[in-house]
């Protein structure tokens, strides 16, 4: 395909920002369509996730675990798993299923991972919000004591996210069976990540081999970002940063064999 052998060399910047914007925007309509809600799809469903999963632990266990409010506790670390498993696995198919546009001389394979990506991270971004407000307004958790701390956190995770989407993403187009495990490994990182539970419940062994995990770090920012300085937490600011830096240079150099596999088909 020749169209593809034009990368973004030579686009200045302010026309990646229209190409990419113009991607969301059509990736909003084909996936969720212009009736009903539409959209706002992309906040409802993971709202309807994490707001199921909110109402069992609510039913199901007592109203604080280690002093922390449950619904605290669930929501902090819930959504974090939401936004990793969404960015991985709406970036699978990035490129099979939007293969046309890259006709168009200006559309490259990095800008279809891009738009995913970013519409993933926004929806789940305002879905935690409304969240996190609901709560705050309804007396269930404490507004954060530390915002930066939890823009860090979040922030970090959404660009470790990134890595690794466009990582499976890549090594999808190249190798069809790695999709079937993207489902498993994202389901492992459930009771890995921190979802449920915090570094300073582990004996001081297993938490040391826990936080060689990158998400543990971020979910751990922003657990101490809501809950403040008396609940204790274990993150590097650096660490889980030079993890997302490596992931994204892995996965935009993985993106170069697509961009070639596209050109040859």
């Amino acid at each position: 395909m020749s169209s593809a052998s034009n990368d973004t060399v030579g686009i200045p910047g302010r026309s990646h920002l229209r190409i990419i914007w113009a991607l969301l925007l059509r990736e909003l309509s084909t996936r969720y369509g212009r009736d009903n809600i539409g959209f706002l799809w992309v906040i409802g469903e993971p709202l309807l996730f994490a707001g199921g999963v909110l109402i069992l632990w609510g039913f199901a266990r007592p109203p604080f675990e280690h002093g922390i409010p449950v619904l605290a506790f669930v929501v902090t670390g819930y959504m974090p798993i939401i936004l990793v498993r969404h960015m991985i696995t709406h970036g699978m198919f990035a490129v099979r299923v939007n293969q046309a546009l890259l006709y168009h001389r200006q559309v490259t394979v990095l800008h279809l991972f891009t738009a995913r990506a970013l519409l993933e991270f926004v929806g789940v971004t305002l879905a935690f919000t409304v969240i996190a407000a609901g709560l705050v307004l309804y007396r269930q958790m404490e507004p954060p004591k530390a915002l930066p701390l939890v823009y860090a956190g979040w922030f970090t995770l959404g660009f470790i996210s990134l890595g690794l989407a466009l990582i499976f993403g890549a090594l999808s187009e190249m190798f069809q069976f790695v999709e079937r495990f993207v489902s498993v490994i994202t389901y492992v990182l459930v009771p890995l990540s921190g979802t449920f539970y915090m570094a300073a419940w582990l004996p001081p062994g297993f938490r040391q081999a826990a936080l060689y995990l990158p998400f543990l770090h971020c979910v751990e920012m922003i657990r101490g970002g809501f809950f403040g300085e008396f609940t204790p937490t274990y993150f590097s600011i650096p660490y889980a940063v030079a993890w997302a830096a490596g992931l994204n240079l892995v996965g935009l150099a993985l993106l170069r064999f697509v961009r070639d596999r596209v050109e040859i088909e």
